[in-house]
């Protein structure tokens, strides 16, 4: 059992609690997710099952998008309608402000992660200073906005839908743009719609019986050749299947018997098998186009990972 499934996270659980049940579901020895969504938040939560936990570093996408609800005139010390409520204010910004103040948020920008947060500084998360009543100076990070569009607004709600590189806070977006009008904000609802190649019409709601959740998640598991769309295939029969995960690192001559797209160095690559088994991914040495001009035994690409033959 070895695959990606795609979570409908509920409000009020952590994304461990997810991968647990997960689990606990399917019998799975080990599993595990690409990006935590914090319990507030529901939505896209991808988790690696099996030999697919492998993956997990390579999933964490760098474009996510969000639908998100802001709550105008309150400010707290999570960012978001959970934490303590540090201030209020009963400024009415008009619906044009709103826009703007959220609109200046776009493209690159510098934010500084919240200090209730799972960042590590020192090896340590942030939350836990926090919790202690320590804040550290975190330096500001550059995260990418890439479009934001104001759904609504029914004061003091402000939704809006946003597409954003991964490690971008949506709590500290709502704070931002809640100093920029004056009033203070905080984020009061989160929702997920896409991570990287995941999306919400993938996703698995988690209900209480067992058997029928069990059932679910089988029918929608993605196989793990399928769970990295965009990295150039490279087929291989079952001896070389063998070779490259009893550690074989691919050369001239083995390539060179395989049909390779154009490829430069640095791309990354998936060995799979005619049946669509995952066999390793591997990093790209040198153009492809400069293969044929090697020694059969000069190595052409680095190993990334290799996947231990599928359990049915």
């Amino acid at each position: 059992m070895d695959g990606i499934v795609v979570i409908d996270k509920p409000a009020g659980l952590t994304s461990h609690d997810v991968v647990s049940l997960v689990k606990r579901i399917l019998g799975a020895p080990k599993a595990g997710h690409t990006g935590t969504l914090d319990p507030l938040a529901t939505g896209v939560l991808p988790v690696c099952v099996g030999e697919a936990t492998k993956l997990a570093p390579f999933l964490t996408a760098d474009h996510k998008q969000y639908r998100a609800t802001m709550l105008l005139g309150v400010e707290t010390d999570t960012q978001d309608i959970q934490g303590r409520e540090t201030g209020r204010s009963d400024r009415i910004p008009i619906d044009g402000e709103i826009r703007e103040a959220l609109g200046s948020l776009t493209g690159k920008i510098q934010q500084v992660p919240p200090a209730f947060s799972a960042l590590k500084h020192k090896g340590r998360p942030l939350y836990k200073y926090a919790r202690a009543g320590e804040f550290p100076d975190i330096a500001a990070r550059e995260v990418e906005i890439f479009a934001l569009d104001v759904k609504s607004i029914a004061y003091p709600h402000v939704t809006f839908e946003i597409s954003c590189s991964k490690g971008t806070y949506i709590r500290t977006v709502c704070a931002d743009a809640g100093r920029a009008l004056g009033c203070g904000a905080c984020l009061s609802g989160l929702r997920r719609l896409r991570s990287g190649c995941f999306a919400e019409d993938m996703a698995v709601l988690l209900g209480e019986n067992t058997a029928t959740a069990r059932a679910a998640l089988l029918a929608k598991m993605l196989p793990m050749a399928q769970a990295l769309p965009f990295v150039a295939a490279v087929e291989v029969g079952e001896p070389t299947a063998g070779r490259l995960r009893a550690g074989f690192q691919p050369d001239a001559e083995m390539m060179r018997e395989n049909v390779l797209p154009f490829l430069a160095a640095g791309d990354m690559i998936k060995f799979i098998t005619p049946e669509g088994e995952l066999v390793a991914l591997a990093e790209m040495r040198m153009p492809s186009g400069d293969i044929a001009k090697q020694d059969g035994k000069t190595r052409i690409a680095r190993m990334l990972r290799v996947f231990n033959r599928l359990h049915p």
